[in-house]
């Protein structure tokens, strides 16, 4: 009977000594600042949630989420494993320094939009909402992102924009400038949920799912080459550049939202191709 405990005693005591097992699998891409969005990847059958929120997981353990352009300093990361066991991160979130942007020469209407337009502008919010779609099952997001253009950036996300002397809400995309016809591809696979060729702000405006909530949206396009439900391939080519809509030149606005917070699509590309 002794010799039996001093075995069960030495047992427990070498079991001890072993170092802790680490945590399952719980990987991030991506640089954590304000704007940023973040692809995840963790075991299949994992629960995660940012600040209390669910967020949606993929089959395969791929996530998604994305950070405001004033998020505050620190965010909550919670994973709940298949097996039970929970892993909290508090992500420290880094500061971005914004620009203030003065564009002059815009028409009048497009400040100070006169009565019989801002009927027009609530039907048009009405259908932009509709077209964003929560969480949709697809993790195209996942995959490497390209520049929708190449040009000269001649606005970058989170400045401050002041039209004709007054200030307007800040700027929620980067802008790509390149002559009226050059051609703008799907940076990622996505799903066209909007495809309008008109819109008071935006000009031709597409919308492109990327899955999970991650909505890419292009602006002031002078040709659509896509329609509403078209599934459609990274490097394929949605439409042209153009100068319609509140644009002062020929360029392409690429904006983003993830779960309706605007996000820097520049954080998924690198430099711009030369």
């Amino acid at each position: 009977m002794r010799a039996s405990r001093w075995v069960l005693a030495m047992a427990v005591a070498a079991f001890a000594a072993m170092p802790s097992l680490a945590w399952a699998r719980v990987d991030l891409r991506g640089t954590l600042e304000q704007g940023a969005v973040i692809v995840g990847d963790v075991e299949p059958g994992a629960k995660v949630s940012l600040d209390g929120k669910s967020v949606m997981v993929s089959p395969d353990g791929l996530f998604v989420m994305g950070f405001g352009r004033d998020a505050g300093s620190k965010a909550i990361l919670k994973v709940t494993h298949a097996d039970g066991r929970t892993e909290t991160r508090s992500l420290a979130i880094a500061k971005r320094d914004y620009e203030i942007q003065r564009i002059n020469g815009v028409a009048r209407k497009y400040v100070t939009p006169p009565p019989d337009v801002l009927k027009r502008i609530a039907k048009e919010r009405k259908l932009k909402a509709a077209a964003r779609p929560a969480d949709t099952p697809d993790a195209y997001f996942a995959e490497k992102f390209e520049w929708p253009a190449k040009g000269v950036i001649s606005g970058v996300y989170g400045s401050q924009r002041i039209f004709n002397g007054k200030p307007r809400r800040p700027h929620f995309g980067v802008d790509v400038a390149a002559p009226t016809g050059t051609p703008i591809v799907a940076p990622a696979d996505g799903i066209v949920t909007l495809a309008q060729p008109d819109m008071f702000y935006e000009g031709g405006l597409v919308f492109l799912d990327h899955g999970h909530g991650l909505i890419g949206y292009f602006m002031h396009m002078s040709k659509i080459d896509v329609k509403t439900g078209e599934h459609v391939k990274r490097g394929q080519k949605i439409g042209e550049i153009g100068q319609t809509g509140r644009a002062t030149g020929p360029h392409v606005h690429w904006g983003m939202t993830w779960q309706g917070t605007y996000v820097d699509p520049a954080t998924l590309v690198g430099p711009m191709p030369k």
